[in-house]
């Protein structure tokens, strides 16, 4: 399988921050839409974006806690619209009143995720939730703002996705778990491979339209939502935090403080260097090599590389295919 997994020597490393990626850049008369960017790195990427002059609108379940954690970190002049990624009516409403604005959008950062519960969890359409929220809602989402990405005549999606991505696949005979077996690790990874396959197939649907895709990962950023619900043990198991519960950081380990996260994320959204590359997996503020080498995850080092399936073409366009039934079911 030819890939564009070839590293492009960016100048960036793994401790550079939001702020290093977007030095110089000024984004004014561009709009961006950041789903849970008010909290984590989507609040860091939003922060970061805001001060490179980009219009940004946060799209939250809940708006009031999204404008005060907005406020908080001094950022309420930003937008919020509420978005609901498992509800599709949710998701047809944020992007109808997105269109009916008449913007264009520039770029599409798809952060916001869901943790991984111990136990089966469903959606009111029976689907998985870290599937349905961390994947198809963003692909509802995406689908439905496409008028507004071609409009903007050069416009990038960026889907967050993790190094759990060379851990797992897609379960394509059943990926809600229906019929048992559930593991909220296989889970996990099935949503992440999902944020990269969808990336792959975007940039070869749109390219042409000049929308380009790109997966990121952010590293592992200890406090989130995501990591805090493993609890401290699982943490302190893992390396990540230590004795007294602090935040191990170690960004050539790959744990990273939100800055550091964020960095691949506006990488992603904002580089002139990605000008003429798409559909690739991004870490580091960087082109991920491609390695399908097995490595254990210690806590010394956690393999976040790209892997082979999940960039593999005939994947993509399967998940595409499997997406819009699910959306239509």
């Amino acid at each position: 399988m030819t890939h564009r997994q070839h590293p492009i020597g960016s100048g960036f490393t793994a401790a550079s921050t939001a702020d290093d990626v977007l030095a110089g850049t000024d984004l004014t008369g561009k709009n961006v839409i950041i789903t849970g960017g008010h909290a984590g790195i989507g609040l860091e990427a939003t922060r970061a974006l805001t001060k490179a002059g980009a219009s940004v609108t946060v799209g939250a379940r809940t708006p009031d806690r999204a404008r005060a954690a907005l406020a908080e970190s001094g950022l309420d002049g930003v937008e919020v619209s509420r978005l609901d990624l498992i509800d599709p009516a949710s998701v047809d409403a944020f992007t109808g009143r997105w269109r009916a604005s008449g913007r264009p959008l520039h770029i599409l950062l798809n952060s916001a995720g869901a943790p991984a519960p111990a136990e089966l969890e469903q959606d009111p359409r029976g689907y998985e939730v870290q599937f349905a929220t961390n994947h198809l809602g963003h692909f509802q989402l995406t689908l439905g703002l496409l008028p507004a990405l071609r409009a903007a005549d050069g416009a990038r999606v960026v889907n967050v996705t993790s190094g759990a991505q060379r851990f797992g696949d897609i379960h394509w005979d059943d990926p809600h778990f229906a019929d048992g077996g559930y593991n909220p690790g296989a889970a996990y990874a099935q949503s992440k491979v999902a944020n990269v396959l969808f990336a792959v197939e975007l940039d070869r649907r749109w390219a042409e339209d000049r929308i380009r895709g790109y997966a990121t990962h952010p590293g592992v950023i200890v406090g989130t939502a995501l990591n805090s619900a493993a609890g401290p043990d699982a943490l302190r198991a893992q390396g990540l935090i230590d004795e007294d519960g602090q935040p191990i950081i170690d960004p050539e380990a790959g744990k990273k403080t939100p800055q550091q996260g964020a960095a691949t994320l506006v990488f992603g959204a904002a580089s002139p260097l990605l000008a003429e590359i798409g559909g690739v997996y991004l870490k580091d503020s960087d082109i991920s090599p491609l390695d399908d080498e097995a490595k254990p995850v210690t806590p010394g080092s956690i393999p976040a590389d790209v892997a082979s399936h999940s960039i593999d073409p005939q994947s993509a366009q399967r998940l595409w295919e499997l997406s819009v039934r699910l959306l239509t079911h």
